[in-house]
């Protein structure tokens, strides 16, 4: 369902484009890793990624399953629902990691959260958390480096401008590109392949907003 409601939604909000590394089939059972930096890029994501036939298990904020209906939804289609800072936030690798040994794709946000700031241009994706690097150790999946730009020019800033820029982005129409990187395996220590994930999504992330005419 959302694979499906982001495919529509995406043209929508703006011209959306992809472009990939590997023009092969990525592995069954791979973790896809993005940069988050707006609350519209999960939608943006979602559909450049059905576009290459890849239609993920997403690891999400917990609250998103307390809306009704959305949540009875993402259950049944076995999204992930991670619960920050409490206890039971070592449940979502849990699942996470019997998704992948079932041949399922996950996609994780490498930062694990939005940045904290107001401005509509794109910004290198912020310092990783240890969380695609604890699901690649433990799944012994490849990672797939996702980085976007131009979702910022759909929603960003402030909750009323943010509202604005999803209501006025089918008129204005911005440019969002998305670039799939060459899948790659991660080292067993955390450290370093927390750092090997950040600088492949940043590198992603530079070809997007080269695509969309953003300064680096």
């Amino acid at each position: 369902m959302l694979s499906r409601a982001a495919g529509v939604l995406a043209p929508v909000l703006g011209r959306l484009t992809v472009s990939r590394e590997v023009v092969t089939a990525v592995p069954a059972g791979s973790v896809f890793v993005a940069n988050h930096d707006s609350m519209a890029d999960p939608v943006v994501v979602l559909a450049a990624l059905r576009r290459l036939g890849v239609e993920p298990a997403v690891m999400a904020t917990a609250g998103l399953w307390r809306v009704p209906v959305l949540g009875g939804a993402l259950t049944r289609e076995g999204h992930i629902p991670v619960h920050r800072r409490s206890a039971r936030a070592a449940d979502a690798l849990d699942l996470a990691v019997a998704a992948l040994a079932a041949g399922r794709h996950v996609l994780i946000y490498g930062e694990g959260g939005l940045p904290d700031r107001t401005d509509a241009t794109p910004g290198p994706p912020e310092r990783f958390r240890t969380g695609p690097a604890r699901l690649a150790a433990r799944s012994g999946a490849l990672i797939v480096p996702v980085g976007h730009a131009g979702a910022r020019r759909v929603s960003s800033g402030s909750t009323a401008k943010q509202l604005a820029g999803a209501v006025t982005s089918p008129l204005r129409r911005p440019h969002v590109h998305v670039h799939v990187g060459t899948p790659l395996r991660l080292p067993s220590d955390a450290e370093r392949a927390t750092l090997l994930a950040h600088r492949a999504v940043s590198t992603a992330w530079g070809r997007a907003v080269r695509a969309v005419g953003e300064p680096v």
